[in-house]
């Protein structure tokens, strides 16, 4: 069963001396009343110690709870006085209110944006077990901010994936390594790009279980996934932590909860135990042992503690030998000195349509060797609604044996003008490498009308047809093309005319000039019902489109017939 929250187990460890070392100097690096995931525990191999996959994960494949459900089912129903659950089933269904509130939220969020996605708050509500055990028991204020912050190991590389600092601290307090925040474990990089306004109090906080959830759901939804699809259900959950058993955690928690689960009181919800990267997890990889200037590590250590402890460190000597600070091996992110275009075209493209050309950065030494193997991150700055495929805003990709990263194909939005696609290093401090791109207007190179009716009229009196026309760009036809109509004096006189033919606006009020008339989805334009005034004659109607088609229709008015005298009365 698991420990009630409050109560904090961190198993083969409690007995060692070495164990209470690494405790100390993990509490004292932290700031008073932080909550650190971290304290208390070293690695057993679970998490690879340079994991090239980290930084492109939603939590930078930091620890995660591994405790399974109950075997017996929930109890869907609350239950009655106190509201405190029996059972070990009903306590582990049990989630906190205002933790189950925002993955609640989050899926009706996400339905209505996202409706492809298919996301099931219980699939929030499994990670979030696996996460901070449900904000660590609902451990949470009114608005959902986290009483203490809920922080990951150090992603320093050692025991962990090592993530330098990408946030100057600003979300996990670190500025030289980065850390998995908040109740859904982002990692500050990953939040920079993801992160949501779950509340609504114009904040994207990762430490707010409404904002989380929401960027959880976000972050889960991108790529087109389907997560009623066991396939894509499998790829989502992996992008979030890329781990097989982290998997197989989640699954089996998002099986239990889809059985039925009730709410209890924020702060009194179960609080696991069992972590991926306890003395006693699954891995049989032995423990690194943490040392002090001027101590030898023990000769051996039995993984999975279970009581039984490891040789005692030898004493120090009297005098104490000069030690070097332990280092961390080089990595390829560690030697890129500066990113260089790697011949990308101009990015142009009509909108709603794909760029033709992709974004092509590669990454270079102080010497201008090209470095492999390093992680881009592409970004889409200014305002825009063009996206990369699949679309996201942000997207991550590793240098090739040329040190060359490809971002994914460009899509323009609807919104026309200049925006800028933004290369960095994932993990390393220099200078980002901005690319142009420019999304023009929707264009037609030919108009022509669907009749051949003449559009005649008598005076004072409304034309039977409206002028309906085809737009066409290269011969196919040209979609969400805006056009204005003017009735004109005179071939060569754009000018609006002051008589004859007229349209109407929604007042009734007589207009001879439409602007903001855009096609439809197969290149069409129906114009309003033309009306005409007391002038007969020959008239005008002139449509120009964007990317410069014109048309001219001609319009006759005819004048009225004359009345006929009335008899003599005889």
């Amino acid at each position: 069963m698991a420990a009630q929250f409050g109560r904090r187990v961190v198993k083969g460890a409690a007995t060692t001396a070495v164990a209470a070392v690494a405790v100390a100097a993990l509490s004292a690096s932290q700031a008073p009343g932080v909550t650190d995931t971290a304290q208390g525990r070293q690695n057993t191999g679970s998490q690879p110690s340079s994991d090239p996959d980290a930084d492109n994960s939603a939590t930078g494949n930091s620890p995660y709870y591994t405790d399974l459900p109950p075997l017996n089912s929930p109890t869907p129903t609350p239950t009655t006085g106190t509201g405190t659950p029996t059972g070990t089933g009903e306590a582990e269904a049990g989630i906190p209110a205002t933790v189950l509130d925002a993955y609640k939220k989050a899926e009706a969020a996400l339905g209505e944006s996202k409706p492809g996605c298919n996301l099931p708050w219980q699939l929030l509500a499994a990670i979030g077990k696996v996460e901070s055990g449900q904000a660590r028991g609902g451990r949470v204020d009114a608005n959902g901010t986290t009483i203490t912050p809920i922080l990951g190991p150090v992603l320093n590389g050692n025991g962990f994936a090592r993530i330098t600092d990408t946030d100057g601290g600003a979300y996990d307090g670190d500025t030289t390594h980065d850390r998995a925040v908040g109740p859904m474990q982002f990692i500050p990089s990953t939040w920079e790009w993801s992160g949501r306004d779950g509340n609504g109090d114009g904040k994207k906080d990762p430490n707010n279980i409404y904002d989380a959830a929401l960027a959880a759901g976000g972050y889960l939804c991108r790529f087109g996934w389907d997560l009623s699809d066991k396939a894509d259900l499998r790829r989502a959950i992996l992008s979030y932590n890329n781990s097989t058993h982290y998997l197989n955690t989640v699954l089996s928690w998002l099986e239990y909860y889809r059985k039925g689960t009730h709410e209890v009181p924020d702060g009194t919800g179960t609080l696991p135990s069992g972590r991926s990267d306890d003395n006693n997890g699954s891995s049989s990889s032995p423990t690194p042992t943490p040392t002090s200037p001027g101590t030898t590590p023990p000769s051996s250590q039995t993984p999975g503690g279970g009581g039984s402890t490891s040789p005692s460190p030898k004493p120090p000597t009297t005098t104490p030998p000069p030690s070097t600070p332990p280092t961390t091996p080089a990595t390829p992110t560690d030697t890129v000195d500066h990113l260089e275009d790697a011949g990308t075209a101009k990015l142009t493209a009509t909108a709603g349509d794909a760029f033709a050309e992709k974004i092509a950065t590669r990454t270079e030494t102080e010497a201008g060797k090209a470095v492999a193997k390093v992680r881009v991150r592409f970004t889409i700055v200014g305002d825009t609604d063009s996206v990369f495929t699949g679309g996201e805003s942000v997207a991550t990709v590793v240098t090739n044996s040329s040190g060359v990263a490809t971002a994914p194909a460009l899509k323009a939005g609807e919104k026309t003008g200049d925006f800028t696609v933004r290369a960095t290093v994932v993990g390393r401090a220099v200078s980002g490498l901005d690319y142009k791109a420019t999304v023009t207007a929707r264009q037609a190179d030919a108009l022509a009308r669907t009749g051949d009716t003449a559009l005649t009229c008598v005076a004072g009196g409304e034309f039977a047809d409206q002028v309906e026309l085809k737009a066409t760009y290269k011969g196919a036809a040209a979609d969400g093309v805006e056009a204005t109509a003017t009735l004109i004096k005179a071939a060569d006189d754009a000018t609006a005319n002051d008589k004859g033919p007229y349209f109407k606006d929604a007042d009734g009020k007589t207009v001879r000039s439409l602007a903001g008339l855009k096609t439809d989805a197969n290149g069409l334009l129906k114009l309003p019902k033309l009306y005409a005034d007391d002038t007969a004659g020959t008239f005008l109607l002139r449509i120009n489109t964007t990317g410069g088609a014109t048309l001219t229709v001609e319009l006759k008015v005819t004048a009225a017939p004359s009345s006929s005298p009335s008899p003599s009365a005889s």
